[in-house]
């Protein structure tokens, strides 16, 4: 992985949410630094689960930045600044289908081919194993230099996994830092867990609304 590109685990959490909700929520795309940090937050779709405030997202925003990976946002009239990625300009030539199979790595770590295509629904739909694998080999072989590998089976392994590499290279567990809340929750049913985020979309859309309606009215946070 080339320096420049190289991300910490906080900024690879940030840049995937942006991207996530790029395609999920266009409509409150940019996202604000309170909607930046719920999405860090949430509890469905992440792995590991993540506590962050306000002030530690907006230290590594400031962050990338300066590197590149986030513009800010600044409407007239706002009291807010909102934030939005800058990946195909750091990162060139990535597809859509790549794009969410980037963004569910940095999201959720490593996966397996089913996992992957069941859980890049919401941000493309791919027909089959296939075309995942295919795209996926568009990003081990991505000219700028590979941006995710493929772990065989064994290990631990019962198949292979893929891993994106924008954090270096696997080397396991993730580190149990302070922001790392909780290991990854027990396997709940598919009915449990459709319901589990249509309710947390719900919840970021009236919060979006919410901010929106503040905006509009110029009441501060």
């Amino acid at each position: 992985m080339i320096d420049a590109l190289q991300l910490s685990a906080l900024e690879a959490r940030i840049l995937g949410c942006l991207i996530e909700k790029e395609i999920t929520l266009p409509d409150y795309y940019p996202l604000t630094l309170n909607a930046l940090s719920a999405a860090c937050n949430q509890t469905t779709n992440r792995d590991p689960i993540m506590s962050l405030d306000d002030s530690t997202v907006l230290r590594v925003v400031e962050g990338m930045k300066t590197r590149g990976w986030i513009f800010q946002v600044s409407i007239v009239g706002a009291r807010v600044h909102k934030y939005r990625h800058n990946l195909n300009a750091r990162i060139p030539g990535l597809e859509k289908p790549s794009i969410a199979l980037l963004c569910v790595l940095l999201l959720r770590g490593a996966q397996t081919l089913g996992e992957l295509r069941q859980r890049t629904e919401r941000l493309h739909s791919f027909s089959d194993l296939e075309s995942i694998e295919a795209s996926l080999n568009d990003l081990i072989n991505h000219p700028e230099c590979p941006l995710v590998v493929c772990l065989p089976a064994g290990a631990g392994r019962r198949v292979a996994q893929y891993a994106q590499l924008l954090t270096g290279e696997p080397t396991g567990p993730a580190a149990q830092e302070e922001f790392i809340i909780a290991p990854v929750p027990a396997p709940v049913s598919a009915e449990d867990q459709a319901w589990r985020q249509r309710m947390e979309m719900e919840m970021e859309s009236l919060k979006a609304q919410l901010t929106k309606l503040k905006i509009d009215l110029g009441v501060a946070d």
